[in-house]
């Protein structure tokens, strides 16, 4: 018995296969296709919407649209690796109507079109809305770390230029007195001549130069760090027991019905704690409800962003990271304090109550001082302060918001505990299953609709597996 055959590659037929016969019903570039149709470029601001009467005509940005958002989908991100997918991939070829752009084309609309890249990816999401895709109850946000196109070595902070001028200082000088011993010993081993000392000196010189002049600009500038490759890109954490990375950190809001992406933000800032409060909101503006719970990690524990959540008509939740130096130093620290409002003072472990004293303004908030003449002759004194006036609590003006959001979460554990199954899982499909954890573009304005394209990616992928192509399609048009 012999094996299956295939067509001979030079047989002619009578009647030629079109491309639509070689994709599927239930192919997800059908459904690309019919989303960026559906889609006004000009409302959205992408360039070229519109062409000019005059000049060579462009190529249509619905057309380059579809090829990211299929590049996207299938893990093919570069203009290079586009430019060949458009010639050779039958996918790419039904997509475009068989254009092929090259790939300077291809990377400058990715360039040029970040504002209607990010519309066209809110869009979706509106769509997801309208399908009822989205509970709209509770989000959990989270942020992760996502690799920029620039080396840790091509990044330099305030400590790493103070680092590195030392130890030029130290080398000058060594080679200064390698010069001046030159003349006065032979020696048996090889050694550099003075023409190669002064040489490295002048090398020396001017890299300190280079670095002196990195060092004035973050004076005048008031940045701590500078990035020579992707000049918005800055060094941070990329996790708990990891190394640090020069990136961007990547800020998304999960919905906790299907895991699908409400909202996200990319920032250079390695901290997330002035992130709860913007990305709460435009969660909760994108599924225009009227209340909505946030779930967050204690990197995201802020009161002035826990406030605004709830002037917003949004519940956090948030556990609180102890940062108390007492309780680091084996002392009672705030939490072992209670607060009584109806008599507004803190009562002690020891009993007694620590009376408000006085008020002042700490970095922008109104603070209330708290404390007590008791500890003189206290029993739990060496167990609860060294200070030798006594014990002092201080209580922002709006405190109580915090306090209503510990009860909360004490009466409902299992909500918070949520949190990692919801919006984890976006983040590792996208790093690991998508393979898309590190940025190919560079400038904040880029590397944003870079990831408005992943996003949007994620969320087709995650809806296809939801409903199915057919389906999908079938929702939209009705």
């Amino acid at each position: 018995m012999g094996f299956v055959q295939g067509v001979q590659r030079k047989q002619l037929v009578m009647f030629p296969e079109s491309l639509d016969e070689y994709i599927g019903d239930d192919n997800p570039v059908r459904f690309i296709d019919a989303f960026v149709r559906s889609l006004d470029m000009q409302a959205l601001g992408f360039k070229h919407a519109v062409p000019k009467e005059t000049g060579r005509p462009p190529y249509h940005p619905g057309d380059l649209l579809r090829l990211y958002v299929y590049g996207y989908l299938n893990g093919v991100r570069s203009s290079r690796k586009l430019e060949r997918e458009a010639n050779r991939n039958v996918e790419v070829m039904w997509l475009l109507g068989k254009l092929t752009p090259d790939f300077k084309t291809i990377a400058d609309f990715r360039r040029d079109n970040g504002q209607g890249i990010r519309e066209a990816c809110r869009q979706f999401t509106l769509l997801c809305r309208d399908l009822e895709l989205f509970g709209g109850e509770l989000v959990a946000i989270d942020g992760s770390k996502f690799k920029a196109v620039n080396s840790r070595e091509r990044n330099f902070t305030r400590r790493k230029l103070r680092s590195k001028l030392r130890r030029i200082d130290d080398k000058i000088e060594q080679y200064l007195q390698d010069l001046d011993k030159f003349d006065e010993e032979e020696m048996d081993t090889y050694q550099p001549t003075a023409e190669e000392l002064q040489a490295k000196i002048e090398a020396l010189k001017k890299r300190r130069q280079d670095y002196q002049d990195m060092q004035d600009q973050m004076e005048d500038t008031g940045e701590s760090q500078i990035s020579l490759t992707d000049g918005d890109a800055r060094s941070m954490f990329a996790g708990t027991g990891q190394a640090q990375t020069v990136g961007y950190n990547v800020q998304i809001a999960v919905d906790d019905k299907h895991k699908l992406i409400v909202d996200h933000e990319v920032v250079n800032e390695g901290v997330d704690s002035a992130q709860l409060g913007p990305m709460a909101v435009r969660a909760k503006e994108a599924l225009q409800v009227e209340h909505l719970e946030v779930l967050a990690d204690k990197g995201y524990y802020r009161s002035e962003e826990i406030s605004r959540c709830v002037e917003e008509g949004i519940v956090p939740y948030v556990p609180k990271a102890n940062t108390s130096s007492n309780s680091h130093s084996g002392l009672y620290g705030k939490q072992d304090f209670r607060y009584d409002p109806a008599n507004d003072c803190y009562w002690c472990p020891a009993g007694c109550a620590l009376a408000y004293r006085f008020e002042s303004t700490k970095r922008g908030r109104i603070i209330r001082y708290y404390a007590t003449q008791a500890c003189k002759d206290c029993d739990l004194r060496r167990r609860c302060t060294r200070n030798r006036y006594g014990r002092r609590i201080w209580r922002w003006v709006d405190e109580r918001v915090l306090d209503d959001m510990d009860e909360r979460m004490r009466a409902q554990p299992e909500k918070v505990k949520r949190r990692k199954s919801i919006v984890e899982h976006p983040f590792g499909t996208i790093k690991h299953s998508m393979h898309q954890g590190h940025f190919l573009t560079r400038g904040l304005q880029n590397v944003r609709a870079e990831m408005s394209l992943t996003i949007l990616a994620y969320n087709i992928k995650r809806v296809i597996n939801l409903l199915g192509t057919r389906e999908l399609m079938a929702a939209r048009a009705a």
